[in-house]
C-alpha cells in the first residue's frame, strides 16, 4: 500500500514538473496507404517528433469502421500499456515503440490480416503538456484469383444468325478486390457493340468475402470466324500494381455453305504420262465440306470421299473435268473445273525396213521415229554399246563388222520412264574375206605333219577348198558364228605350196602357205651341257595355225600335243643317261670303283673342279668327247 502511494506521488510530481511551463509541440507523420496480401502481417509505421522526452508521451491507436466511427484498439502512457478487448483486432496486434532524442517511431503490426482489416488506422501521440498530433493510414488487402476457366459451345454455329449467339463463358474465382474479365478474338480485345458483340458479367461473393466473376461472350458469327481463337484475360490488383491471367484458347466451329469449289490433280505431282494413275480432289470453301460429284462432258464419274481416281490413263483421258455441288441456300450449282493433259509416246518405228541387206561398200541411212507430245531423245545401240545419237543412223562404206542387230531407244528427258525402242537387222553381202594367218612361210622337218587352218567369212557363207600341186587336198571344216573354219593335215616330204581357197556367189579369195622341208643332220660334238641330240631325227608333226587355240579342231590339237610330249621325254632320258655315264667314268678313273686306286691320302690337296672331265661316246659314232665340269672342252688324250 505504501509502495502504490509512493508511485502515485512520483507520477503526480512528474506531471507537475512537465506542466509547469510552456505547452510542448508534437508532430506525427504516417503513410497514406499500406498494402498487404491476405493472411500475411501488415506493418503500419507512425513517426513523431516532440519537445518532451519520450517518458512524457501518451500513444493511442484507433480504427474507423465503415460508418466512420472511431474505435480505440491500443493505449500507452509512461506507466502502462493496454490492448483493448472485444475488437476485431484483439489478440492480433503488436505495438513496438522506438524512441530517440526528440523523435521516435511507433510500429503497429496486424497479424494474419483479414478482408475486414481493410480500414483506416489512426495514430495519436500526446505530450503531458497538452501538445498532441495524429496521423492516418489506409490498409489495403489483396488476394490473387484462381486461374480462369473458359468453356466454349460444343455444337457448330450457323453463320447467318440475326442476333449474337453465345460463344463461351469465362469464370475467375476467389479474388479480392473484384477482378475484371476481358475477351479476346485472335489477340484483339472485344467490347460491347450493339447487335454484334455482347459481353455480360456476373459477380458473386462467397462466405469468405472473396469475389468470383463470370463473363459470357455472345457474337454475331461470320464465315471468317471459322478457326478463330477466343480466350479471356483476368486483370486483378496486387501490391504495387496489377496482375493478369490468361485462359486457354478455344476455337469455334462455324457452319456455312460453299459458294466456291476448287478442283485439282492431287497426284502425281508432275507431268502426266500414259499408264499413270491420276487422282483428282475437290474441296469447297464451306464448312463442313459439301458432297460433290465429278463429271466429264456432262457424264457423271464415280468418286469416293470427294476424290476421283483414274487408272492407267491414256491420251484419250485428256480433257476438261468438273466437280459440282449445290448451294444449300440458293440451290444453285457451284462448279469447279480443271483440264487434264496426258502426255504420250507412240511405239518407235524404223524405216525403210526392219531387215536391210546391203553390199559391202554401200551407205546406210536408217531412221527411227516415235510420235510424242514432248521433245524426245534418240540413241542407237549395238551389242549394248552406243553407236550414234539422233533419229537418223548413217553408216558409210559398210563392211562385215557393221552387220548385226541395231536398236534405237527413244526417251523423253522431261518424264522419267517414258521410253520406247525398235530394232532392225543389217545384213552385209559381199565376196569372201580370209583372216590373215600369223605366218604363211613355214619350215618343217621331212616326214613331219603340219596342220594348216584357214578362217573365212562372207555373205553368202563361203566354201573353202585346199589345193597342193594343183590337186585338191582333203580337209575338214566347222561353221562358226561369223564364217567358216577349215583345216588340213599335210605330210611334209619336200618343199611344197598349199593354198586355201574361199568362194561364194559374189567372188573368191585365196591365201598360200609355203612350206620348206628340212632334212635333219647328224648331231656334232658340242661343248654345251644338258643337250644330247639323237643321230637320226624322228618324224614330227608341226601345227601351223592362224587362229587362237580355242578355235582349232579338238583332234588336231591333240595330235600335235602328243608328238611334242614324246620328243621332250626322249630328250630328257638321253640327258640323264649321258650324265650318269659321265659320273661313272669319272669315278672309275679316280679309282673309286672296283678298288683300282687303293687307299687315298686324306691330307692331299683336293682335286680342282677344273680338272674333272667327262667322257661321252655317241652310239652312232665312235668319237669320244671329254667335257669339263665347268663347260670347257678338253682334249681327248689329257
Amino acid at each position: 500500500m505504501a509502495l502504490r502511494t509512493m508511485t502515485a506521488l512520483l507520477v503526480g510530481l512528474f506531471f507537475l514538473l512537465h506542466t509547469w511551463g510552456v505547452k510542448a509541440q508534437v508532430k506525427v507523420a504516417m503513410e497514406d496507404r499500406v498494402e498487404v496480401t491476405l493472411g500475411t502481417a501488415a506493418e503500419i509505421p507512425c513517426l513523431y517528433t516532440t519537445d518532451d522526452g519520450f517518458g512524457g508521451l501518451i500513444i493511442e491507436w484507433f480504427y474507423l469502421d465503415p460508418a466512420g466511427k472511431q474505435h480505440r484498439i491500443y493505449f500507452q502512457d509512461p506507466t502502462m500499456r493496454i490492448e483493448e478487448t472485444n475488437s476485431q483486432f484483439t489478440g492480433r496486434i503488436k505495438v513496438d515503440v522506438t524512441p530517440s532524442q526528440g523523435s521516435g517511431q511507433v510500429l503497429l503490426r496486424v497479424l494474419e490480416t483479414r478482408l475486414g482489416d481493410e480500414v483506416d488506422f489512426i495514430c495519436l501521440v500526446k505530450s503531458l503538456t497538452d501538445g498532441n498530433d495524429q496521423g492516418k493510414t489506409q490498409l489495403r488487402v489483396f488476394e490473387k484469383p484462381d486461374h480462369p476457366i473458359i468453356e466454349s459451345v460444343d455444337e457448330e454455329i450457323w453463320y447467318n444468325n440475326e442476333e449474337p449467339v453465345k460463344i463461351g463463358s469465362c469464370e475467375a474465382k476467389n479474388g479480392y478486390p473484384r477482378p475484371n474479365i476481358t475477351w479476346y478474338k485472335d489477340n484483339t480485345p472485344l467490347s460491347n457493340v450493339p447487335n454484334e458483340v455482347s459481353v455480360e458479367s456476373r459477380v458473386a461473393t462467397g462466405s469468405s468475402g472473396l469475389f468470383s466473376v463470370e463473363s459470357e461472350l455472345s457474337l454475331k458469327v461470320v464465315k471468317e470466324d471459322q478457326g478463330s481463337e477466343f480466350y479471356c484475360e483476368v486483370n486483378y490488383q496486387v501490391i504495387g500494381g496489377f496482375g493478369m491471367l490468361e485462359s486457354e484458347k478455344k476455337k469455334i466451329r462455324v457452319r456455312y455453305p460453299s459458294d466456291e469449289v476448287n478442283l485439282w490433280v492431287k497426284s502425281p505431282k508432275r507431268d502426266i504420262k500414259e499408264g499413270d494413275t491420276v487422282e483428282f480432289e475437290c474441296l469447297g470453301n464451306g464448312n463442313p465440306q459439301p458432297l460433290v460429284t465429278f463429271r466429264r462432258e456432262r457424264v457423271e464419274l464415280n468418286a469416293i470421299n470427294n476424290v476421283l481416281e483414274l487408272r492407267n490413263v491414256s491420251r484419250l483421258d485428256s480433257g476438261r473435268y468438273e466437280c459440282v455441288t449445290t448451294h444449300i441456300e440458293t440451290f444453285e450449282e457451284v462448279v469447279g473445273n480443271t483440264t487434264l493433259f496426258v502426255n504420250y509416246l507412240e511405239p518407235a518405228d524404223v524405216s525403210p525396213e526392219e531387215t536391210l541387206t546391203l553390199s559391202q561398200g554401200a551407205d546406210l541411212n536408217q531412221s527411227c521415229n516415235a510420235l510424242s507430245s514432248l521433245k524426245t531423245h534418240t540413241v542407237w545401240m549395238k551389242n549394248g554399246v552406243k553407236v550414234a545419237t539422233g533419229n537418223i543412223l548413217s553408216l558409210r562404206d559398210v563392211v562385215y563388222d557393221m552387220a548385226g542387230t541395231y536398236e534405237c531407244m527413244v526417251t523423253v528427258p522431261q518424264l522419267v520412264g517414258m521410253e520406247t525402242s525398235a530394232v532392225f537387222q543389217l545384213i552385209v553381202e559381199g565376196s569372201p574375206e580370209i583372216s590373215e594367218p600369223q605366218s604363211t612361210s613355214l619350215e618343217q622337218a621331212v616326214e613331219s605333219t603340219v596342220v594348216l587352218t584357214c578362217r573365212a567369212r562372207g555373205n553368202p557363207r563361203p566354201t573353202i577348198t585346199w589345193r597342193s600341186a594343183g590337186s585338191l587336198v582333203d580337209s575338214q571344216s566347222n561353221v562358226t558364228e561369223d564364217g567358216v573354219l577349215s583345216w588340213v593335215n599335210v605330210k611334209v616330204s619336200s618343199d611344197l605350196n598349199v593354198s586355201c581357197h574361199a568362194s561364194n556367189t559374189n567372188g573368191n579369195v585365196e591365201t598360200l602357205y609355203s612350206i620348206k622341208a628340212i632334212v635333219p643332220t647328224t648331231a656334232s660334238p658340242t661343248t654345251t651341257l644338258a643337250t644330247v641330240v639323237p643321230t637320226t631325227a624322228s618324224p614330227t608333226t608341226t601345227l601351223a595355225t592362224v587362229v587362237p587355240i580355242n578355235d582349232r579342231p579338238a583332234s588336231t590339237v591333240g595330235t600335235a600335243g602328243s608328238s611334242g610330249v614324246i620328243i621332250a621325254v626322249l630328250i630328257i632320258c638321253l640327258l640323264l643317261l649321258a650324265i650318269l655315264g659321265s659320273v661313272l667314268y669319272f669315278l672309275y678313273k679316280k679309282g673309286k670303283i672296283c678298288g683300282r686306286s687303293g687307299k687315298q691320302d686324306l691330307t692331299k690337296e683336293k682335286t680342282s673342279r677344273d680338272n674333272i672331265v667327262v667322257e661321252m661316246k655317241s652310239d652312232n659314232t665312235e668319237e669320244a668327247v671329254l667335257l669339263a665340269v665347268n663347260g670347257d672342252k678338253k682334249s681327248g688324250d689329257q
